[in-house]
Parts: C-alpha cells; structure tokens; sequence
C-alpha cells in the first residue's frame, strides 16, 4: 500500500482510576468506517501494533493501541488488590470514552488482549461490534497450571538470569520474519515493568476459565486467527465454545506477525470488518 506512514500515529494520555494510560492512535480528520481498538499481549504494550496501525486505519478509521495498566508507558496500578482482566478492561473504557466516544467499536485482541476484548463485551456489549481474538486458548486444568510456573516471576540476581532466560524464550519462540530488532524491541517492552513484568500473564491465566464462559455467551462476530505460536495447538479447541464466529489457522504466521507482516495481517483483518459492515 503506497504512501502509509507511521508518522500518522499520536501519542496521547488519559486518566484512570491508578494514574495515568497511554495510548498509541491514528484519527483520520474525516473517518467513514467505524474506530478499531487494538489490545496487546503481555508482558508487551500497544507498542506490538506499531507498524499494522496505519494499514488498519487506511486513512478511514480511527484506530488506537493502548497500553494496559502497568504495561508500556501507563502507570502502575497498586500491587493489592492485584489488577485482574476486569481491572484492564476497565481503563480501556476509559481510553475509549476518552479519545473515541460513545461510537461502537470493533475489538482486536492478542492473547492477553483476547482475554480483555471478551472482559469489555461481557461489560458492554452493546458498545462492541466484534472481536477479533488472535489466539482463544482452552486450557486444561494441567496446561494452565503448566503455564502459571513458566510465567511465573524470575527473580533478579547479578547473574541475569531473568534477562537472559526472556531472551531465550524469545528466540525460541521467535516467528517466521522477525527480525532480531523486533526481537529487542520485544525484550525492552519486557523490561518496562520491572519485578512487575508478569502482573499481566497473572491476571490472563486468572480469567482462562471465565474467558471460555464469557466468549461462550457472545453473539457479536468473531474471528479466531490462530498464529502457529505456543498456543496454536490450544486455540483449535475453542470452535464448540464459539456461538457466531470461526476460527481460521495461519500455520506460516508466528511471534512477531503483526510488524513482519502488518499489510497481509491488515488485509485479513480488513476483510473481516467489511463484511461485518456491508451486513449492516
């Protein structure tokens, strides 16, 4: 696509309950489709969408990545009570209100972010056009269990273990395309939290269980892309639970697909969302 550029992306900041929350935003001056809320994975930030925003937007709609509590460049919530999916959803209600309005949106979510987008239709449903889920696992009670001790913190120490075992996981989980800049770039949105990096892989696998319920009961459109990561194997399950949406794979996509391939990723997405509007 000629002539898109991440110049058109804002920075801005809003108010929440626990401080402050930052958002990256495209806001065409005269949008005609409806805004995109684009919710990241953990322990990342909406750093993850830099590079798709403006393919999204395709100078038509607004679109905005923000930042979860404690994530990015948003403050840091209070460590009691711990901050829950419920906690994030709401702050990005708040970013919406703030820089968007009352308008019906469409949400992307990216594991972490899927977990959220569900949280934000249970809380208003009526606000929700549809949900894209990039990865919409169903754990067992033992894969869950699995994950909590993986993700669990790794405490600092003058070797580096924890820098050194992130940088290992990343490589290892490292997609077709990514290049080692994003992979950095990845590792620094790590690092931003401090000993409080995984709050928000805490929070995810707290809801699993109320995510499955949740997504079960939702009548909007919506579209499972599931990414050959380390939940591939998990998202094929999920079809049964879905009551108006599909899954598709994308087996050549991995970490890092939305800045190795954000005009292909975009067109997929795009695609959906027409159809959705031409509906309508």
């Amino acid at each position: 696509m000629t002539g898109i550029s991440k110049n058109l992306i804002k920075k801005s900041y809003t108010s929440w309950r626990h401080g402050q929350l930052h958002c990256r935003g495209i806001y065409p001056s005269d949008p005609v489709k409806p805004p995109v809320v684009c919710l990241h994975m953990s322990p990342k930030s909406g750093q993850s969408y830099h590079e798709i925003l403006p393919y999204i937007s395709d100078r038509q709609r607004v679109v905005i990545a923000p930042d979860y509590p404690g994530h990015g460049e948003s403050s840091l919530p209070p460590a009691d009570p711990h901050v829950t999916i419920e906690d994030f959803s709401e702050s990005i209600w708040n970013v919406i209100d703030d820089l968007i309005g009352d308008q019906p949106v469409h949400l992307i979510g990216h594991h972490t972010g899927s977990m959220v987008s569900v949280e934000l239709t249970t809380q208003q449903s009526h606000r929700v056009i549809s949900l894209i889920n990039i990865a919409a696992p169903l754990f067992s009670d033992e894969e869950l269990a699995e994950f909590c001790a993986m993700f669990a913190p790794i405490p600092i120490d003058e070797k580096g273990n924890r820098f050194r075992i992130m940088w290992e996981r990343i490589m290892f989980h490292r997609g077709p395309g990514m290049t080692l800049q994003m992979c950095a770039d990845s590792m620094a949105e790590n690092l931003r939290a401090g000993d409080y990096y995984e709050w928000g892989h805490e929070a995810a696998f707290a809801y699993a269980k109320d995510y499955i319920s949740n997504l079960s009961e939702i009548e909007k459109p919506v579209l499972v892309m599931n990414i050959n990561d380390d939940t591939y194997e998990h998202t094929k399950r999920i079809d049964p639970i879905l009551k108006n949406g599909k899954r598709i794979d994308y087996p050549h996509w991995g970490h890092g697909f939305l800045s190795a391939f954000p005009e292909d990723v975009a067109s997929e997405i795009k695609r959906f969302h027409t159809k959705i509007e031409q509906q309508d």
